[in-house]
């Protein structure tokens, strides 16, 4: 019903003022009027006058009402011919336009044309009652007594014909536009319904974040600061301690620091909804592994390459499958693991290969009972290379547990369009890598893909597939 009103408010003027112009053609035309007497009919200046207010009456309803009064005001003042028995229903046509007014028009603009058409009846009656005008249009027979007698008996009853017509008409158009406005109520009811249940939603979750937050600086935070104060106190009182204790110490200090710096970012990052929470970045690797490298893990790090700029979430993402994978051959591998971590600049994107050696026997049989435990490192660096538009393979290679990550960073801007070429070649051969980590791709189709990427880009061969005996995050 909506898109039926909506195409008759903006075409519905113009279409009755057609089909009122039409009818009154066909009927003059059945009396006997053809084309070379229309012109010389008595109706046609106020059938184009009334078929022209019609089509205007919902954009421009003052013009609509200006060209009814003036053919009435011409009628008294005989300069509109005037009408009789048989052309006296072109008034009808006023109250056509009065229909399309109160319908589409403002308040105030439907009071004034309200108060007009009242105005149109009286000139109507009077027009079509008085014996100088049309002869009382053939109806009465008391003319020789005058007007007078006319409108006593006959005034009051033409008046309510004519108003009640004019009333049902503009009834048609009021309830038209009360139609419309209960469906916009209806729409904003709704509107704001919908409104009311999204903020109390985000009322709920920002309790819920205001509560985590609060539960972060009262637990991690304050236990944080104490584990800090706790190893800087001991290593100071503990001069004559072995060198190795004294790092050790200092490692603890310095990582406690560090995370309490995180969990502040992760507490305004609750409240700030993460829009402003400051973020890793890759510069960040770096005191990243001279904090692991400090009597926990045994890192090497490398790289080859002309580095490249990347996205700020890319950054991110390299920044913590990093450090996942470094706290994981910590955890796994224990203290003095060794890990080879090198950053491949020289391909469609950044080869992060981070390969560390597989726990001992003991440490193995310790991570296996653990293992019934599902982690979610693993699933977390896998989400995080595909959102940054790439992906990994995670499992182990030999004597090592090898984590091959590639970043994509799209053309180089010194590059050749030859080179480029090649980089777009292996760029979409890395689209379709990921799919091999889930194990859908066969291991002759994945051979075949690592090749592709490492012959044409550069960079170094990823790593099999996951097993289902690797460790887990």
């Amino acid at each position: 019903m909506q898109p039926l009103l909506k195409v008759l408010r903006q075409w519905g003027a113009p279409a009755a003022a057609a089909i009122f112009l039409i009818l009154w053609c066909v009927g003059e035309s059945g009396r006997g009027m053809s084309l070379s007497t229309m012109l010389t009919w008595v109706g046609i200046v106020p059938l184009g006058a009334f078929s022209a207010a019609i089509a205007v009456s919902a954009v421009k309803p003052y013009l609509s009402l200006g060209l009814i009064g003036a053919v009435l005001l011409g009628q008294l003042l005989y300069f509109v011919p005037l009408l009789y028995s048989e052309t006296w229903p072109l008034y009808l046509g006023a109250f056509i336009s009065l229909t399309f007014i109160l319908w589409t028009a403002p308040k105030r603009t439907r009071l004034v044309a309200a108060a007009a058409n009242v105005a149109f009846v009286v000139m109507m009656t009077y027009l079509m009652i008085s014996w100088r005008y049309g002869s009382g249009v053939g109806w009465f027979e008391l003319l020789y007594l005058g007007d007078r007698v006319n409108f006593q008996v006959h005034g009051g009853n033409l008046f309510s014909i004519l108003f009640l017509i004019a009333a049902a008409f503009g009834s048609v158009g009021l309830l038209l536009a009360l139609y419309e406005e209960r469906g916009s109520l209806f729409r904003a009811r709704n509107l704001a319904q919908s409104t009311l249940k999204e903020t109390e939603v985000d009322l709920i979750v920002e309790q819920e974040r205001t509560r985590i937050a609060r539960d972060l600086h009262d637990v991690l935070a304050h236990s944080l600061a104490v584990i800090a104060a706790q190893a800087d106190g001991t290593r100071y009182l503990s001069k004559d301690q072995p060198k190795a204790v004294l790092n050790a110490l200092e490692n603890i200090a310095v990582s406690a620091r560090s995370a309490l710096v995180d969990a502040q970012r992760v507490i305004e990052g609750v409240h700030d909804d993460g829009m402003v929470t400051p973020q890793p970045r890759l510069t960040d690797v770096g005191p990243l592994v001279d904090r692991m490298k400090q009597g926990s893990l045994a890192v090497e790090q490398s790289q080859s390459g002309e580095p490249v700029e990347l996205t700020a979430g890319q950054q991110v993402a390299v920044f913590r499958i990093v450090q996942e994978c470094l706290t994981n051959a910590l955890k796994h591998g224990g203290r003095g693991t060794a890990v080879r971590l090198h950053f491949d600049w020289s391909g469609p994107g950044l080869a992060v290969n981070v390969a560390s050696a597989l726990p001992t026997d003991n440490a193995r049989t310790a991570a296996d009972g653990a293992q019934e435990r599902v982690g979610r490192g693993l699933s977390g660096m896998r989400e995080r290379a595909h959102l940054a538009g790439g992906w990994i393979t995670v499992g182990p290679d030999g004597e090592q547990f090898r984590v091959t990550v590639l970043i994509p960073y799209g053309k180089r801007p010194d590059a050749s369009p030859q080179q480029q070429d090649l980089e777009t070649r292996a760029a979409l051969a890395a689209r379709v890598a990921p799919n091999a980590v889930g194990g859908s791709i066969a291991a002759g189709q994945q051979e075949h893909m690592d090749e592709t990427v490492g012959g044409l880009a550069g960079s170094p061969p990823s790593a099999p597939s996951p097993q289902e005996g690797a460790p887990s995050a």
